[in-house]
């Protein structure tokens, strides 16, 4: 081969292993979004909880202790 094929090939070897990453990346953010969307779900029914239980006069003070 002659250099330029050789910077070629290299430039081509380069273009592979960045998408490959890119492609993980990618890959692992879809994770953390879907995470980040659970959690907000959560937070919003904990919230809500929180908000009919103090409707109903139920502090988290007055709540009998587990226990009882």
């Amino acid at each position: 081969m002659n250099g330029l094929e050789e910077r070629i090939v290299e430039l081509e070897s380069r273009q592979a292993f960045q998408d490959d990453t890119i492609q993980s990346l990618n890959d692992a953010l879809i994770g953390q979004q879907k995470l980040i969307e659970r959690l907000q779900r959560q937070v919003q029914a904990l919230a809500k909880r929180q908000d009919e239980a103090s409707q109903f006069g139920i502090a988290q003070d007055d709540a009998p202790p587990p226990h009882y």
